[in-house]
């Protein structure tokens, strides 16, 4: 189970982060500035899955920033590693430049990709389906 997702950039601020647990506010900067300074810290040559307290850690970095995602022991770590380049193609394909204006459509995004802490879907137009729609209806 995805326990909680942060997009991070080269100076650790976090971006953006969606959690699919309760965490008190407090508790969530610690485990945040933890979890960041240990990926920030690991080389490129290093594995991408890291383990953290009661989470396994699976990151991606693209460019300047990093996908760090939080996931129980069971869960297969490659699958995470897909959905999250998943993500950033989805990312890609929507946003032609910079998505840090846009993180409410980035959240709706998330939303579609991910349920409760589950991955319910992988297909790029049908993650895109409502945001296009939302498009269509502002337009008009």
């Amino acid at each position: 189970m995805i326990k909680f997702l942060l997009m991070v950039n080269k100076q650790g601020q976090t971006r953006l982060s969606k959690y699919y647990e309760q965490v008190e506010l407090g508790k969530r900067a610690a485990l945040e500035a933890d979890v960041v300074r240990g990926c920030l810290a690991r080389r490129k040559e290093e594995c991408s899955f890291v383990e953290y307290k009661d989470y396994k850690l699976v990151y991606r970095q693209y460019a300047a920033l990093f996908i760090v995602v939080g996931i129980t022991e069971n869960e297969n770590e490659l699958s995470i590693y897909e959905l999250v380049h998943n993500f950033v193609e989805v990312l890609d394909k929507y946003f032609s430049r910079v998505i840090m204006f846009n993180l409410d459509k980035v959240h709706i995004i998330l939303d579609e990709m991910i349920l409760n802490g589950h991955i319910v879907e992988t297909n790029k137009n049908r993650i895109l389906a409502p945001l296009l729609a939302l498009d269509k209806m502002a337009e008009s």
